[in-house]
């Protein structure tokens, strides 16, 4: 597989350019994908669906990841791992590139990500305002969880939580952007969410595996870098199974509609990967397809549950 050139100062020499390609936007999807779930929840629901709230939540929700993975990519700098990783699958693993080839410095990247942070913050204050209160528990919680992932002194992810504040922090998306519409808490956005999150959380756990030699050198000692590969590779089915055992429960309890069992056709991708990971754990440069399968299965799984939530609409 040919891999994408990495960044370099001479491609990114407009500021504009350079800076939007530091927040990994094709990665922002995933944020967009669990803020449509959150609206298709919402508009269920019939709150009074808001076109500006939920446009305004998708640009808090894109924020918020933009300064997640800005953020990641400087204290991956400060810790060592993206600056040894040899094994990493660009644009999937191993950062952004942007500290170790020079095209932003580690202090532009750190500032950037905190400003990134504050237009999260300004937004969030905008949509209190306009909805109620206590969005600001979901907000902080989702800032909080984004910003300990790999900063000192918490390094949750160094400290094998890494998996629980990915999923934690995609079902607040997702929650969050109901919120906002509702007004206040409900169970169904937990509901819905959760096997995207899980989905999500599956990203993070198969880009680990490239990963593993650098931050295990660096110390950064997720459940891939903490197991055994022979057994770390079971973690990826581990996952899979109980996302589409949460869809299948939910529907049959009738909490979620019928034609929420669409979102099934993403499994075929899931088990690409899945067996795809079984055979290359230990040959992680091979992973880059079950990568992409991974991806697909996200959006194909948040695509089809969101269109489901709509259209079984009462």
């Amino acid at each position: 597989m040919t891999q994408p050139l990495e960044p370099t100062l001479a491609t990114f020499q407009n500021p504009l350019a350079r800076y939007f390609a530091a927040t990994r936007p094709a990665f922002l999807t995933a944020s967009l994908m669990a803020c449509v779930i959150g609206m298709a929840t919402a508009w269920r629901g019939d709150p009074g669906f808001d076109i500006v709230l939920a446009l305004v939540t998708l640009l808090f929700a894109l924020l918020a990841q933009a300064g997640v993975n800005v953020l990641n990519d400087y204290y991956d700098a400060l810790n060592g791992t993206d600056a040894q990783n040899t094994e990493r699958i660009f644009p999937f693993t191993g950062g952004s590139r942007f500290i170790q080839n020079g095209v932003m410095s580690s202090a532009e990247m750190r500032n950037y990500g905190f400003a990134l942070f504050a237009g999260v913050a300004l937004a969030g204050l905008w949509l209190m305002e306009r909805s109620a209160p206590e969005l600001i528990y979901v907000g902080l919680a989702g800032l909080f969880i984004g910003w300990a992932y790999s900063a000192p002194p918490f390094k949750l992810n160094s400290r094998g939580l890494g998996e629980l504040c990915v999923a934690a922090g995609f079902l607040a998306i997702t929650v969050g952007t109901d919120f906002v519409q509702r007004k206040g808490f409900d169970t169904m956005p937990f509901i819905a969410g959760l096997p995207y999150a899980l989905l999500v959380t599956n990203l993070l756990y198969i880009n680990q595996f490239p990963d593993r030699t650098a931050d295990t050198a660096a110390g950064k000692l997720h459940w891939v870098a903490r197991l055994p590969i022979q057994s770390a590779r079971w973690g990826y089915a581990l996952i899979v199974a109980m996302a589409y055992a949460w869809l299948l429960l939910t529907v049959l309890l009738g909490w979620l509609p019928l034609l929420a069992l669409l979102a099934f056709l993403a499994l075929p991708l899931s088990v690409k990967a899945a067996l795809s990971l079984m055979r290359h754990a230990a040959q992680p440069r091979q992973l880059g397809d079950a990568i992409k399968a991974t991806i697909g299965a996200m959006m194909v799984h948040g695509t089809l549950l969101s269109v489901a939530l709509i259209f079984s609409k009462a």
